[in-house]
Order: structure tokens, then C-alpha cells, then sequence
């Protein structure tokens, strides 16, 4: 395998850092202030000022759209390529949207660009190209184990020619931003089809669609993540053309399937960027604070706890690169094991590298905006898009699988 990147690359890199220091850490403490602001004035949800300022820039900047593989619509870039690119958006947690690189957009982006009619596209493709709209995905629910999508038990049925949609969705990311305007809300056409994978359809739901109602927003570990947020929603009888649906009935686990693969992958590379800048903070802060006659630097433990960190960020890294590498090789499918693997691998090990570094800040690393934030997002990520027990179950019977004696006949 090639470790190096090639001249594309080490050329976007280089555009993509430059634009991060000059645009995106210096306007940290602003983008966080407006959100306060908002807060303060009773509406967290506006949108704010810099992040839209900040889109323009990057739109002229040549750096938009980076993550998607189709050229007509995106940078054209393989996932390996895109690994490191997306490495450097996740340093800071809301960069990937100066981008339009953020999640769910990025994965929404892609079922419609795969799965989308002609008519779907211009409708909802289009405008989430350009930045103009965010979208959201409506597959978790409150009162089934969501981490077995076949036990999703939302209704999508047929009448005439519209479909009623009944049911209750949560942790729906961006379902409480005013520019969300599209749902992709994943539930049951089929519930008595023997093949439980075939059960599931996809639909678009308009957000202003009646009967559809933001009942409340979810905070993670106390953070509310605004003006993006998590967002529990109630669909009651509500009406949607029929030609909203998405690829044909049954085929909703399919495209979860398809969804989900790149999604896990871009949540674990933006980590790994993640990880880094918390091991930046925990090396910078052991080397000036001074704690029993000498700087923590020099507590072994100290130095024990960097090392750890380096090796678990660069383990993690080349497990990403080369989950990248199949998926663009030998196709998703085929890459299930690499990329269930990355998905335990990056949370776990950015969780750890935070955690030691808010251990080196002392108290005031629980107060610090960046890495209780960045510790909040990791560890929900060993929940969303799978929890860790579920790929760990699928990575531990796929390696058995290679040692079963076939059956003979």
C-alpha cells in the first residue's frame, strides 16, 4: 500500500489548513458567542452570522462540497483522498459545515445523488448543494432497540397516490434548524413481508408537510448543539406524494445500508482530527503548568498518557485509510469488517485521548468549551450510527466465519 497522498491532495490539505487558520480558529469564540447570544434572546436556533460568512469564503475558496465522489456535483475525490481533508475539518466540531461537509447533510447528499429521481433531485439535491437548506434523517425511535433498524416500527402506506406517515422519531440531527427543510424518514411499508430486510421504505418529507411537529430538542451531556441540535418528532397522518419515495417499497434497509457506510467512515476520520487537537492542548498545557516542583510534562504518568495518544491516533488513522482504501477498492459491502472495525476503533480512542487531556487541564479542562464539547461528540458516536456492541458482534462472526468448516452435501 502507498502511505503517501498524492499532489491533489497534499494541495488541498494545504488550502484546507491555511483556510483553518485564518478563518475558522479565530472565529471560534464569535461563532460560540452568537449561538449565547441567540440563547440569551430566547431563540437558540437562529442561524448564525459567521457560519454563513464563513460559507461564502469557502465556496470562492474552491474548498465546497469536498466529501462527495459523483464530480458532476462534488470534488470527485475518492474516500481515501477525502480521509485526510476530512481529518483537518474535524478539529474544530462545527468546521465541517463552513464546508458544506457536515453530517446528516453529507449522508442525505448522497442517497438523494445514488437513490433520487430526476424531479428529487432538482427538489431537494440541488439547494443542499448549494448550501441553501440543511436536511435531516428520521430513522431512531423512542420506543424500539433503533439499533436493530428492522425493529423500526414507523408506518409508510399507500393510498392512492400519496403515502400516509404515522410515527415517532428522535435524535433526528437538524430537525431543529429553521433551514432544515427536507426529512428522509425511513419506516415500515411492508411490516408483514417474511425477509424483515425488505420491510422498510424511504421517503422525503417536507418539513412544513402537516402533521409533522418538532416536539422537543435533545441535549447531549447537557450540550444542545445549536443552532444544529438533535430533535425528537411526532409524523401524524402525514400526506406525502407518492413520487417522494425513495428508489421503490422495500428498499429502505438497502439504502440505510448504502447511507450508512460512508457516514460511519466521515465520522471517524473528523475524530481522528479531533483526537489531534486534544492531544495539541494536553502536550501544550503539560509543558506549562507546574505541579509538585516540575512541569506535569516531566510526571510520568504524564508522558505515558502522550505516548498512548500518539500511538492510539496513529492506529486509528491507518485503520480509516485502510477501510478508505477497500471501500473505494472492492465496494462497502465488501469493506463492512474495515469499516465496523473504524467505527468502534476512532470513538473509543478519541474518548480516551480527551479524557487524558482534561486530566491534564486539571478542573478547568471540565469548563473548557473545546474539549468538553469534543468529548461529548465522541462519546455519542460510540452510539450513533451503530453502537459498539453491534459492530463488535458483526466484526467478531465475520472473522469466525473464515474458520467454519463449510457443510458438505
Amino acid at each position: 500500500m502507498d502511505f503517501d497522498y498524492s499532489p491533489k491532495v497534499k494541495q488541498l490539505q494545504a488550502r484546507l489548513t491555511a483556510f483553518m487558520d485564518e478563518h475558522i480558529y479565530p472565529n471560534e469564540a464569535r461563532f460560540h458567542a452568537e449561538i449565547d447570544a441567540n440563547r440569551a434572546a430566547g431563540d437558540a436556533w437562529v442561524p448564525t452570522k459567521v457560519m454563513e460568512e464563513l460559507k461564502l469564503k469557502a465556496r470562492e475558496a474552491g474548498l465546497w462540497n469536498l466529501f462527495l465522489p459523483d464530480s458532476q456535483h462534488g470534488a470527485g475525490l475518492t474516500n481515501l483522498e477525502y480521509a485526510p481533508l476530512c481529518e483537518i475539518m474535524g478539529r474544530a466540531v462545527w468546521a465541517p459545515e463552513v464546508f458544506n461537509c457536515s453530517a446528516p447533510d453529507t449522508g442525505n447528499m448522497e442517497v438523494l445523488t445514488r437513490y433520487g429521481t430526476e424531479a428529487q433531485q432538482r427538489e431537494w439535491l440541488e439547494p443542499l448543494l448549494d448550501g441553501r437548506i440543511r436536511s435531516c434523517f428520521g430513522m431512531t425511535e423512542p420506543d424500539v432497540a433503533s439499533s436493530d433498524a428492522t425493529n423500526i416500527a414507523s408506518s409508510i402506506v399507500r393510498d392512492g397516490d400519496e403515502y400516509v406517515i404515522n410515527g415517532r422519531k428522535w435524535w433526528s440531527s437538524g430537525g431543529n434548524d429553521p433551514r432544515c427543510k427536507v426529512f428522509i424518514f425511513m419506516g415500515k411499508s411492508d411490516p408483514d413481508n417474511p425477509n424483515r430486510h425488505l420491510q422498510q421504505s424511504m421517503i422525503l418529507v417536507p418539513r412544513d408537510t402537516p402533521g409533522v411537529k418538532v416536539l422537543r430538542h435533545l441535549p447531549v451531556f447537557g450540550f444542545d448543539d445549536a443552532p444544529h441540535g438533535h430533535a425528537e418528532i411526532v409524523f401524524d397522518n402525514v400526506r406525502v406524494p407518492a413520487s417522494n419515495l425513495l428508489l421503490g417499497e422495500g428498499r429502505g434497509f438497502e439504502i440505510a445500508q448504502g447511507r450508512l457506510g460512508p457516514g460511519r467512515i466521515h465520522h471517524c476520520m473528523r475524530l481522528i482530527g479531533l483526537a489531534e487537537r486534544a492531544l495539541e492542548q494536553m502536550c501544550k498545557r503539560s509543558l506549562s503548568r507546574v505541579a509538585f516542583g516540575k512541569p506535569v510534562a516531566e510526571q510520568g504518568v504524564t508522558l505515558e498518557r502522550i505516548a498512548e495518544s500518539r500511538i492510539m491516533i496513529d492506529q486509528a488513522r491507518l485503520l480509516v485509510l485502510n477501510a478508505a482504501y477497500m471501500m473505494d477498492t472492492v465496494g462497502n459491502k465488501v469493506a463492512a469488517k474495515e469499516i465496523a472495525m473504524i467505527k468502534v476503533a476512532a470513538p473509543t480512542m478519541a474518548c480516551k485521548v480527551i479524557d487524558w487531556a482534561i486530566q491534564v487541564q486539571g478542573g478547568g479542562g471540565m469548563a473548557d468549551p473545546f474539549l468538553a464539547s469534543a468529548y461529548a461528540g465522541a462519546r455519542s458516536l460510540r452510539l450513533a450510527d451503530g453502537p459498539d456492541e453491534v459492530h463488535r458482534s458483526q466484526i467478531g462472526k465475520m472473522e469466525l466465519a473464515r474458520y467454519k468448516a463449510p457443510r458438505s452435501h
